[in-house]
């Protein structure tokens, strides 16, 4: 793995390769929450510093493209971390969350290890080429599907639906259903905020093929 950090406790990281699927108890879950927020802090303050002139909402856009799945799937892969995952039968469509959700709980391992700077400094490292190859502000993918909707739809908007949470009530799964012009697509995560932008993404890649 070409993880610029050593771990103190070994165990941490172990924890933070293994998947629910493999053990239902001792798992990375946990870790992936903590890390979640240890990104979302780190990479708003790097863009913070990155980009003075930007207004709150191209913020938040640059945001949610760099913390979003496929962006962590992409570092997953930068730092050969798949073949370090402990996991059950994964299916090529969870992979990449598969990925998302391991890179989230080895940052959350490192906070736990050595605390919040030591977390951060690395993020900086990994995210600062990531946050600088944009130019322009993208826009996240429930934005970009409206604008698609809208322009090939007669002006018709995205719909969106809601499943009941999942999992335990401190770390529940979310899931989303998006549907627009004619096709629908799943998408999870932690919040309906993150479950409906990764349907967007989902229906997005359906739309483009």
């Amino acid at each position: 793995m070409k993880l610029n950090y050593t771990f103190k406790d070994k165990n941490l990281l172990e924890l933070a390769l293994t998947q629910s699927g493999i053990d239902s108890k001792h798992n990375n879950e946990r870790l992936e929450f903590i890390g979640d927020r240890v990104l979302g802090l780190s990479v708003a303050g790097l863009l913070y510093d990155m980009y003075p002139n930007d207004a709150e909402g191209g913020l938040a856009r640059r945001h949610a493209q760099l913390v979003s799945t496929e962006t962590l799937a992409r570092v997953a892969a930068c730092l050969d971390i798949e073949k370090h995952i402990k996991h059950g039968h994964m299916t090529s469509g969870k992979i990449n969350h598969v990925l998302a959700n391991t890179v989230e709980a080895i940052l959350g391992a490192i906070f736990l290890d050595s605390g919040f700077e030591s977390a951060r400094k690395l993020i900086v490292e990994i995210w600062t080429p990531l946050a600088a190859a944009e130019i322009i502000a993208p826009k996240d993918a429930k934005t970009a599907l409206q604008e698609l909707a809208q322009k090939n739809g007669s002006g018709s908007l995205p719909i969106y639906k809601y499943s009941e949470p999942m999992g335990a009530s401190h770390n529940p799964v979310f899931t989303a259903t998006v549907t627009a012009l004619g096709k629908s697509a799943d998408g999870k995560g932690t919040s309906k905020k993150a479950a409906s932008l990764d349907a967007a993404e989902q229906l997005l890649k359906i739309l483009a093929i």
